[in-house]
């Protein structure tokens, strides 16, 4: 076991990537030890992504490719403004809602931050705010992106551990909500402390027409439910209630109803069963297509192009950290890494929640190191007993580690995130991770209620009969 994370730890720091860095040592160990065949590596690595929830993968990257392109971010920005640009500190509550917003779509947290955060950066900035608030505040939202369903670490996380993925979507919308407070309460205590005005004036109409905006997009599943209630079937009812909201758009042009469907369909066909996650993926996509080429008409076959083979490269560099860290993981299951950590685990305690403190202290600094999927594809098949052996829901545990590998993706030295934001701020990347600094706080209470509160993750899906 020396061998095997002694070599990815040493290549990590001559600065090979994660993947190479965990098939080099997983073959010097296989070499040394001579524990398998050499092609028991091509087997492991085929076998981790010949999985059918993985499919998800690159459709939840090219939904959120797509909704870049069609223009959808832009709407969602000037809805998100006229719902809370009023308030003090209004464009960086505008920030943070439209992360909201838009996290419901790309399920990940560096699509958010290129995407809308571009957008919002660059708002903030002419609108007077240090470009430090404005990144901080883009980095702190965009965490939100994996928590609010749908979420990729929550595909590979559920494939992982064999848990529901629908279950651990359910359970993020409560956690989400909560992350979405802190943030705008500590945006509310810097924008008194800084004297920060508001940045729209408070207009009742544009309010009032962003609820009636909300009010359409939730009589959606209201009218689905109502039509099945009173004998239609499942298929008609769905499309009587589309063809309303598609005619309620086309009479009154709003702005955002259509771009803010796509939540409430991804959410509610999974829990009303109209299909799958990874079917849930496949109407992501579909609908993005159908709001950049027939409602909005932003969608070129150039940019349709570019969006497609985006996501190839994305899918691929995912896929193959996923292939690596399958054989690496594999390799630690069979050297007993499980049952060395777990009986070192239950010699200092046997108390859950001094172990979720454990957890939370060793992926807080993992997540600063290791790429969010490469450690979720490590540390599971090694957590994962000793989280069962302790009491704790699965379900649970999954919000934890996600969390903690999201607030990773803000700290060097391989916080995406940070280095997205750098770019796009055109910061270096120490002014950037300075910038940040202060807005980690809302993300760390959230942390805490998250671990200590188990209910907030698990109310959700046990009220709809996914868990028990």
């Amino acid at each position: 076991m020396l061998l095997l994370m002694g070599g990815f730890i040493l290549l990590m720091i001559l600065g090979i990537p994660v993947a190479v860095s965990m098939v080099m040592a997983s073959l010097a160990y296989i070499a040394v030890y001579g524990v398998a065949p050499d092609v028991i590596v091509a087997q492991r690595m085929i076998a981790g992504v010949e999985s059918f929830p993985l499919l998800a993968v690159p459709f939840f990257i090219l939904a959120g490719n797509l909704m870049n392109i069609a223009g959808v971010t832009g709407r969602i920005y000037k809805f998100a403004v006229d719902l809370v640009g009023w308030m003090r500190g209004g464009l960086a509550q505008v920030n943070i809602i439209g992360s909201v917003i838009f996290s419901g779509m790309s399920g990940t947290a560096i699509a958010d931050a290129a995407g809308i955060g571009t957008i919002e950066i660059k708002a903030m900035k002419e609108h007077g705010y240090p470009v430090e608030v404005a990144v901080g505040v883009t980095a702190a939202s965009a965490t939100l992106g994996p928590i609010i369903p749908p979420s990729l670490p929550f595909v590979i996380y559920g494939m992982m551990a064999n848990v529901s993925i629908g279950s651990l979507f359910l359970a993020g919308i409560l956690p989400g909500a909560l992350m979405t407070l802190l943030m705008m309460a500590t945006v509310a205590i810097f924008a008194r402390m800084r004297g920060w005005g508001s940045d729209a004036p408070f207009a009742l109409a544009k309010i009032g027409g962003a609820m009636i905006e909300v009010a359409v997009v939730f009589m959606f599943p209201a009218a689905v439910i109502g039509l099945e209630y009173a004998g239609m079937s499942q298929n008609g009812a769905i499309f009587s209630a589309l063809g309303v909201v598609l005619l309620l758009d086309y009479i009154f042009k709003f702005s955002a109803v259509m771009a803010l469907m796509t939540p409430v369909i991804l959410i509610g066909g999974m829990v009303l069963g109209w299909f799958t996650p990874t079917e849930a993926a496949v109407a992501a996509v579909m609908w993005s297509l159908f709001l950049g080429l027939v409602r909005y008409r932003s969608m070129t076959m150039r940019s349709l192009a570019k969006a497609t083979f985006d996501t190839i490269e994305t899918t691929a560099s995912v896929l193959f950290i996923v292939t690596a860290a399958s054989i690496f993981a594999w390799l630690l299951t069979v050297s007993q890494a499980a049952q060395a950590l777990s009986g070192l685990i239950f010699a200092i305690t046997d108390n859950k929640w001094v172990f979720l403190i454990l957890v939370n202290l060793l992926m807080l600094f993992v997540g600063c190191f290791l790429d969010t999927i490469a450690a979720i594809t490590i540390l599971v098949p090694i957590l994962m007993p000793i989280v069962l052996k302790m009491g704790i829901d699965p379900v649970h545990f999954g919000l934890i580690m996600v969390l903690n590998l999201m607030i990773g993706l803000l700290h060097p030295p391989l916080g995406m995130v940070l280095f997205v934001l750098s770019r796009v701020a055109k910061l270096s990347v120490e002014r950037t991770t300075m910038a940040i600094l202060p807005w980690l706080a809302p993300l760390f209470v959230a942390l805490l209620l998250i671990t200590f509160i188990p209910d907030i993750s698990l109310w959700l899906p046990r009220y709809m009969g996914m868990i028990k």
